[in-house]
């Protein structure tokens, strides 16, 4: 059944291939769709008990130990829920463009992308896992590269460059402890098992850092970031934001601590510095951003090094809490940049100087923006505010000293973001902001969607963390030093 899961849009991004027209979106819908009802059937027949449910396991390349390896545990199912409701949000928010070129191939490169993250979250062989890390990397790159904005090309290389050599790494890591495995097999319980000690120990733990933290990105790895996130056309900035990034947060859950937890006595203060150290610095470049797609890039590295900062505390309560903030940063940031492009389309403008007044001729627009936007700064009763809460409780047993100064980012967010929202919906409109047009229905569908799930998830969170919670509490375990 996962394999199924696996097939269904690699099986439709094959078809767009060789489809012209307009019916290209359609049938982009609806196998996004497809593997969303299929990943709810799964939903529906897991069990919640930290095992994996659907497992399957083929000889591949048995003589080096490389096998076709699949499962399903909770937290995997997190991440496929994250990416498969999001992946046909995506694709009905870019059904307005009708200006697209190559659009067949354009909804094809998204659901091949849908079929590589799939794979990553699923993936229980090294070797496979890390087939379906670089997979992910061929279609956002085409997507930022054909469709992309100034300087598309010049951006893209950066980001490839900088993704391509961590995963290099990544790759020698798991090379490296297949060969301390007493089986020599890249089976994920045998990765676990191998006895690692010495420089080897730190090599790996600190590979497996470089690959994850330029993928999340954690400071000082993010520079590809913001201008990537600004020149990407709108769904491949979703994409990367709202669910490719989470690949480095799940990397670190999965493969890294587990894998070698011993290392962790002697770096992990160092990694929950830089950690920290991000959320300021992004910050406080947010506060200065004028370009309301760069605000909300930074804004994205502040909560993703929070998530970083929790999880290399090793505190329980902050692997919780990181589990169910990437669900929900996913949505918000999602909605962000949706809101962004809406911006964009209709006043040539991302400069929130120039803005202005937008809520008095568009009302549902700015109802709609300011849920999206109280998620994102984690108030109560909003989906950001669980996983934000259990994320500082780990880090203030960690070090209250960690925690206070973490804690700023929900001072600084609310500063950046309210300035955001002040500055382009309040006020008196002006000559370019007076013929501003609320929400068409496909707006108000997509930003409806995401504003009741910022909403659903901050009344029941327990929605995430009953399907997780197990699964992530066994990864946690394995991550400690006895």
């Amino acid at each position: 059944m996962a394999i199924i899961l696996l097939l269904l849009p690699l099986v439709f991004s094959l078809l767009l291939f060789g489809i012209r027209g307009k019916i290209a979106k359609t049938i982009a819908f609806i196998g996004s769709l497809v593997t969303l009802s299929f990943n709810l059937f799964l939903l529906a027949h897991c069990k919640f008990d930290g095992t994996y449910n659907f497992y399957e396991n083929y000889a591949w390349v048995h003589d080096l130990g490389i096998n076709f390896t699949i499962g399903v545990d909770g937290l995997s199912l997190v991440m496929l829920l994250l990416t498969n409701i999001l992946t046909p949000i995506i694709i009905l928010s870019s059904f307005n463009n009708t200006e697209r070129q190559y659009p067949n191939t354009f909804y094809a490169l998204i659901l091949l992308m849908q079929f590589g993250l799939n794979g990553v979250f699923v993936s229980l062989d090294g070797i496979l896992f890390y087939m379906f890390w670089e997979i992910t990397l061929i279609p956002i790159w085409f997507i930022a590269a054909i469709w992309g904005g100034e300087n598309k090309i010049k951006v893209t290389l950066k980001f490839f460059i900088y993704t391509f050599f961590g995963s290099l790494f990544m790759l020698l890591a798991l090379i490296y402890v297949y060969l301390q495995t007493p089986d020599h097999s890249f089976n994920i319980q045998s990765l676990y098992a191998a006895h690692l000690s010495g420089s080897g120990l730190f090599f790996v733990y600190g590979s497996f850092f470089l690959a994850f933290a330029i993928k999340m990105p954690v400071f000082p790895f993010h520079t590809w970031q913001p201008d990537t996130y600004t020149a990407a056309p709108t769904q491949g900035t979703m994409l990367l934001s709202g669910i490719m990034l989470k690949m480095g947060i799940y990397g670190v859950m999965r493969w890294m601590m587990p894998m070698a937890p011993e290392a962790w006595n002697e770096t992990g203060s160092w990694f929950v510095i830089l950690s920290i150290i991000g959320i300021v610095y992004a910050s406080m470049i947010a506060i200065r951003q004028k370009n309301m797609k760069r605000i909300f890039a930074y804004s994205s590295i502040a909560h993703v090094g929070m998530i970083a900062a929790g999880l290399f505390s090793l505190q329980a309560d902050a692997w919780q809490g990181a589990t169910i903030q990437m669900m929900a940063h996913g949505i918000n940031i999602i909605g962000l940049f949706y809101v962004a492009d809406i911006i964009e389309k209709r006043l040539k403008t991302q400069n929130i100087v120039e803005m202005g007044g937008i809520a008095k001729v568009a009302p549902k627009f700015a109802v709609l923006f300011m849920i999206i936007m109280l998620g994102s700064v984690a108030v109560p009763l909003t989906n950001g505010f669980p996983g934000e809460f259990l994320l500082l409780k780990g880090i203030f047993s960690y070090h209250p000293i960690a925690c206070v100064i973490a804690g700023t980012s929900i001072i600084l967010c609310a500063v950046y973001m309210l300035r955001v929202y002040q500055l382009s919906m309040f006020g008196e409109t002006n000559a370019t902001t007076v013929h501003f047009t609320d929400v068409t229905p496909l707006e108000f569908t997509v930003l409806s969607i995401l504003a009741g799930m910022v909403i659903l998830l901050g009344f029941w969170p327990n929605l995430i963390f009953d399907i997780g919670s197990l699964s992530v509490n066994s990864l946690w375990f394995n991550s400690v030093v006895h």
